[in-house]
């Protein structure tokens, strides 16, 4: 046996709406990867104005799945996850960019221990210097629907650096066992946008698997790149999802 079929295989998934050019900057972080058994898929979600063509000519070895209509983040990952082959699905927003070292601590956590259902990476701002975004999560509060990332805009001075179950993973990187997602079903499709992973975590928590975030993986984010930093879109969803999700948990 090679090293590639010794290893599980992990499938990432990422959706593109509209911003090609940012999904090829993430791919070719990807190509640069060390873990040796990975497939990649991307999903266009109904993209208006860009075509997604370039993806398919610059990157021929990622599977590209074009959507008539934008599903959502949820609709659009879904879409991907029903084609993965891998033991393991990574969900990865397409404005990230990868460490090449980025799978194997995740893949080694989600070994360790079959009751972990979900693992994040440690995620870094891409435009500030060594600034955490995620590092793991406390609960969310069950009255205002709010929590909040451990080391948000902290410097990275190795204060996060223990592995440690957590309450939520982080939609920008989390690894799923794929047995779980057939266990309990896809992401649920009614948020749209923002609250998803949430959601699932709960589902997952309640399936009786834990969450786990993994720092010595780190990715970084070029956060809210397709929404807007606080446009109107991004502000809607947010409050609709926030009351969406305390009536279903």
């Amino acid at each position: 046996m090679d090293a590639k079929t010794q290893q599980p295989m992990v499938s990432i998934v990422s959706v593109n709406y509209d911003q090609p050019k940012v999904t090829c900057e993430m791919l070719e972080s990807l190509r640069k990867v060390t873990y040796p058994n990975f497939e990649t898929l991307i999903v266009d979600n109904g993209s208006p104005t860009t075509s997604p063509d370039i993806i398919k000519e610059n990157y021929p070895e990622v599977q590209l799945i074009v959507s008539e209509k934008n599903l959502g983040f949820a609709g659009g990952n879904n879409i991907a996850v029903r084609q993965t082959k891998g033991d393991y699905v990574l969900l990865l927003n397409n404005d990230t960019e990868v460490k090449p070292d980025f799978l194997e601590s995740l893949v080694e956590l989600m070994e360790s221990d079959k009751k972990i259902g979900i693992s994040s990476s440690k995620i870094l701002y891409f435009y500030e210097d060594n600034m955490i975004q995620y590092a793991g999560t406390s609960p969310i509060n069950p009255i205002t629907s709010r929590g909040a990332d451990d080391g948000d805009k902290e410097v990275d001075n190795g204060q996060f650096d223990e592995i440690k179950e957590t309450f939520y993973p982080h939609g920008a990187c989390m690894m799923i066992r794929k047995s779980v997602l057939e266990e309990i079903g896809l992401l649920y499709e009614g948020y749209f946008l923002y609250y998803e992973e949430y959601d699932f975590a709960e589902r997952v928590r309640q399936a009786g698997y834990k969450i786990y975030f993994q720092p010595n993986s780190y990715i970084l984010h070029k956060e809210s790149i397709s929404t807007g930093k606080n446009s109107p879109l991004k502000t809607y969803y947010l409050n609709r999802n926030r009351v969406l999700f305390l009536r279903r948990n």
